[in-house]
């Protein structure tokens, strides 16, 4: 699976993203976190292989989250569903 990471240098939290290449709230959650100069990975979930997809699918509903982007992990702890400024900010604090 090919995870891309964004470099920043905010590296007080580890940032992953699953998105969609062709989601404007995803591209928007990417934006806003590389105009906070905050380091994170991401996957383009509709870029991957089915294999690659299955276990992306089973990796967020084992955590209980939707299947829906972007999704944001922070610390493998918080999860934000969406593109939600105040949310995003909060856990980055």
């Amino acid at each position: 699976m090919k995870i891309q990471k964004v470099p920043g240098n905010n590296k007080k939290h580890k940032v992953f993203v699953y998105a969609l290449s062709t989601c404007a709230w995803c591209k928007k959650t990417k934006q806003f976190l590389k105009d906070k100069d905050v380091e994170y990975e991401y996957v383009d979930v509709d870029l991957l292989s089915k294999e690659d997809l299955e276990k992306v699918k089973n990796e967020i509903t084992s955590r209980g989250a939707p299947l829906q982007f972007p999704l944001i992990i922070i610390d493998d702890k918080v999860m934000i569903t969406g593109f939600r400024e105040d949310k995003i900010n909060g856990a980055l604090a």
